[in-house]
């Protein structure tokens, strides 16, 4: 949680700017591995600071990288990385039980996001398809209705929570303006098993909750929904308490 970020054309300063590939260059996530939920990290001047289970606390600076570049993929997009040193990789690998190298995203060649539901010059880091995602507290509301055991806001991972909204008020959004920023809202975000790993303990919920509630009221075209997708068209910051000011 963050009182304030400063947002850029890809999405908020830091976010999903570094990824774990694989020895081929494939993306490494939480979908396969969902013990990677127990790695924390937190800003540590210049850079950050993990700390994961039965290892030392790691220190990834910007000196952590080489100038090394690497073809990785991400979702099928072919992006070029830079990689980091060996001691890096080697923490990683070790936590994982597998061999795995940590990239740094290469603003000088960005990614572009689905042509389909963006500008052409529209760029996005190494999330999974788009640089921001939203959703009103309500609809976690209306589904915690529904759940046995509610869940939290961070098994859905959304850069901004809004307030004061009706549930799945964000279904319907054109624009949205929050501080100095506007924003596109391009797509809603179809949600996959990943919902089901608890974001504390990393363990997957054995009845497949929450997307098995969310399939029976949240299905569309592309699959359950929940959360909409934004590009930023403009840069500036963004702060917790925020006016929203939104279009339908």
């Amino acid at each position: 949680d963050l009182d304030s970020a400063e947002v850029m054309p890809i999405g908020l300063k830091n976010d999903r700017q570094m990824m774990l590939v694989d020895k081929s260059g494939l993306f490494v996530t939480q979908r396969k591995n969902p013990t990677l939920a127990l790695i924390q990290i937190k800003e540590h001047g210049e850079g950050f600071q993990l700390s994961a289970p039965n290892l030392e606390n790691l220190s990834i600076t910007p000196n952590s990288f080489s100038e090394q570049e690497k073809q990785v993929e991400v979702w099928g997009d072919q992006c070029l990385a830079f990689v980091a040193k060996p001691e890096i990789n080697q923490w990683f690998s070790e936590f994982l039980g597998f061999e795995v190298e940590l990239v740094q995203y290469n603003q000088d060649k960005p990614r572009p996001t689905d042509p389909i539901f963006s500008n052409p010059d529209d760029k996005v880091s190494f999330a999974d398809g788009f640089p921001l995602l939203v959703i009103s507290q309500a609809s976690l509301d209306d589904l915690n209705e529904r759940l046995e055991d509610p869940v939290e806001m961070t098994n859905f991972r959304p850069n901004i929570v809004i307030d004061d909204t009706e549930a799945f008020a964000e279904d319907h959004l054109k624009t949205l303006t929050i501080g100095e920023v506007e924003f596109a809202a391009v797509k809603p975000c179809s949600r996959c098993v990943l919902t089901t790993v608890d974001p504390q303990t990393g363990i997957k919920n054995p009845k497949g909750e929450p997307l098995k509630t969310l399939s029976k009221y949240r299905r569309g075209e592309g699959g359950v929904i929940f959360g909409m997708n934004l590009i930023p068209r403009s840069i500036g910051k963004i702060s917790l308490n925020d006016t929203v000011i939104s279009e339908s």
